[in-house]
């Protein structure tokens, strides 16, 4: 973004920039002086200060540049960024100066995420402690843990109403436990991830209640309005996040007599960038969160942070450079934590968060949702049309790539990528809702609606994966060859995600095909909330029966064990296949409607990925491999057969090949 006409040019920033410098050099310096840390590691320190300051000066001038008070808070970003870094522990230096050294330690092929919340799987964070050989022996090199802080009391959006972002959700255990458990996954080779909930907060965060308490100042942190006079105004461009929750962005508070901007739901108040107040006190608690030892950060709701009157309030250039700004800050104190956005927009518009000055990483929601619709409709051609423009993303970067997760899912591909291949976008989402829902003839699925809209027709769905892909319908029949089908979806599935580039993540339970858990509407703080259906606690019994035989009612023993043996081993094959890493890929044409077909390579190696989205054998013709593999025979990695191109290669029903010149 360039600086407008109406604001001082570039000469005259660098001068207030360096002059900035000077004015606050005394003060960090009595800060960090004082830290005791290594020598080596405080001149480093110094040096990536000075360097980055022009570029953080400047990011902070085009939010906050227009403002009497600007300078006041430019010194308290830097006061506060010297003492993180004071204040950051000697191991975790050490973790800094190795990526540096290695910024692209994320994009490995040995990277494999997983995600749980803390209660549904070990009941508590010691417990977790217990569980880390379990994730070693799945493979998971980083864990993401989702909200467990101290949260509101009933309903708090699944942990995302949090009232102290430096306080754990007693249940759940100390701040103590989570530096330990953080401290072990690391010496176990383990990367923690944690989410950063920056739009809002609760209504009794204490932010909230200094605000409800008549006091100025924190009242500025929150929107508050006196009448509807302006939020009728921003309701003119503002779409409904939640409709069955909360109808429209704003909220009536009693007894403040005043109107709340509230985008996710009554109890989740928005935070007010605008007042630099707000950025730095944020920026408190994320480097407070970066010093326990977190290593990614999972930055929640990304398109919402910036309000503008007449804007639809999402994406807006701002939330960039806000973005942007928190992440010069963070690369100054602690270069070894990196960003992973939660952007749930527009395919267009989830690229515009990732790059290495931003997000390093993003959640790939278009491919997830494009991978159910090729399983829905046999066909793999909108999946094809999406890869071969909005799969690749700048160096430096990664997807993150998943097939369920906490959320729901919401058919996010690009309307004219669906016209482009004879498909109506609008009518194309009622069919994939009505498949998901078991309401279309021949569904597999057995998801659940969320939050539909009537007024425009409008819904996502929950669903474990297990049930969307077949397996709840396969055993409610117990027909064994509806299991074998389901189970060679989730496979396939899995085998795209590991192999397509970038980071796979699973949502825990995945492994082992745990289905829909009607019992959560009993809980009266969850029952509103269907999303809670598709996270089901962990079955620990499961791994009981691995050795034991399928049980008379088909629900356990060889299907859920062979599951997760088969996912352990993609796993594994993975991390031996150096052509896995990083994010290149590139789309071959498999000749074959129902056949999804790409390239992985790097200097080590090359490996031609197929997946057949078809419930019926499809052929591949042997010319198309052999081009592609630059090779006559192929060892496939994952049924260890030889395959010649002589003739055509037949792909199973469902069934991924991972192909490797012999």
């Amino acid at each position: 973004m360039t600086i407008s006409n109406n604001v001082p040019g570039i000469e005259d920033l660098k001068l207030e920039a360096e002059l900035s410098l000077q004015r606050i050099w005394p003060r960090v310096c009595s800060i960090w002086e004082q830290a005791g840390h290594e020598p080596a590691d405080r001149r480093a320190f110094e040096e990536r200060f000075r360097n980055s300051w022009p570029r953080i000066f400047d990011l902070a001038y085009r939010l906050y540049g227009t403002r009497y008070d600007f300078f006041y808070h430019l010194e308290d970003i830097a006061r506060v960024a010297a003492q993180a870094w004071a204040d950051r522990p000697a191991h975790l230096l050490k973790t800094d100066q190795a990526r540096i050294y290695d910024d692209s330690w994320f994009q490995s092929e040995q990277m494999v995420g997983g995600a749980l919340y803390v209660d549904l799987f070990s009941e508590n964070l010691g417990k977790l402690r217990q569980s880390i050989d379990y994730f070693k022996k799945l493979g998971v090199t980083y864990l993401h843990l989702m909200p467990l802080f101290a949260v509101r009391p009933g309903n708090n959006d699944g942990g995302y109403a949090i009232s102290n972002y430096r306080s754990v959700d007693p249940r759940l255990g100390t701040i103590e436990d989570l530096q330990l458990l953080a401290s072990e996954l690391h010496e176990s080779g383990i990367a923690l991830a944690l989410d950063f909930v920056f739009n809002h907060t609760a209504d009794d965060h204490e932010w909230a209640k200094q605000a409800q308490a008549g006091v100025r100042e924190f009242q500025q942190y929150y929107y508050l309005f006196e009448d509807r006079t302006l939020p009728d105004q921003y309701e003119q461009t503002l779409r409904e996040i939640f409709p069955t929750e909360s109808r429209g962005n704003f909220t009536w508070h009693d007894g403040m007599q005043r109107w709340v901007w509230t985008t996710f739901n009554s109890f989740q108040w928005d935070l007010n960038y605008h007042n630099p107040a707000v950025f730095c006190s944020m920026l408190e608690e994320m480097l407070f969160l970066a010093n326990m030892g977190v290593d990614i950060l999972r930055l929640d709701a990304v398109a919402f942070i910036w309000k503008q009157m007449g804007t639809s309030c999402e994406n807006l250039p701002e939330a960039h450079i806000l973005i942007q700004a928190y992440n010069a800050i963070v690369h100054l104190v602690c270069p070894g934590m990196v960003f992973k956005s939660e952007a749930i927009v527009a395919p267009d518009d989830v690229l515009t968060y990732v790059s290495p000055q931003e997000c390093q990483l993003s959640y790939n929601p278009t491919l997830m949702a494009l991978l159910w619709e090729s399983l829905a409709t046999r066909e793999v051609k909108l999946l094809n049309r999406s890869l071969s423009h909005r799969h690749k993303i700048p160096s430096g970067t990664a997807w993150v790539n998943y097939l369920r997760c906490h959320d729901d899912i919401g058919w996010t591909f690009d309307d004219g990528d669906a016209a482009a291949v004879g498909i109506n976008g609008y009518d194309h989402r009622q069919f994939l809702n009505k498949f998901y829902t078991g309401q279309y003839p021949e569904s597999f699925a057995r998801g659940v609606p969320f939050q539909y809209n009537a007024d425009t027709g409008d819904m996502r769905i929950s669903g474990t994966m297990a049930s969307l892909a077949g397996l709840e319908q396969a055993f409610s029949r117990n027909d064994d060859t509806l299991k074998e089908l389901a189970v060679n979806r989730i496979l396939l599935l899995h085998g795209i995600t590991l192999s397509i580039g970038g980071i796979p993540l699973l949502y825990i339970g995945e492994e082992w095909g745990l289905l829909n858990d009607y019992d959560f509407v009993q809980d009266p703080a969850k029952s509103s909330d269907t999303r809670w259906i598709h996270r089901p606690k962990m079955k620990w019994d499961y791994l009981q029966d691995l050795q034991l035989p399928e049980n008379s009612n088909g629900q356990g023993g060889m299907v859920h064990t062979n599951l997760y043996n088969s996912i352990r081993r993609l796993i594994h094959l993975r991390k031996v296949a150096p052509a896995f890493a990083g994010q290149q890929m590139e789309l071959i044409s498999s000749g074959n409607p129902h056949v999804l077909g790409f390239v992985r390579h790097s200097a080590e190696g090359r490996v031609i990925v197929f997946g057949n989205f078809s419930e019926e054998e499809q052929p591949v013709s042997g010319n198309v491999v052999r081009t592609a593999g630059l090779g006559r025979f192929f060892e496939e990695l994952i049924s260890e057969t030889t395959v010649g191109t002589s003739e055509e290669v037949i792909l199973g029903p469902y069934q991924v090949m991972w192909l490797r010149r012999v």
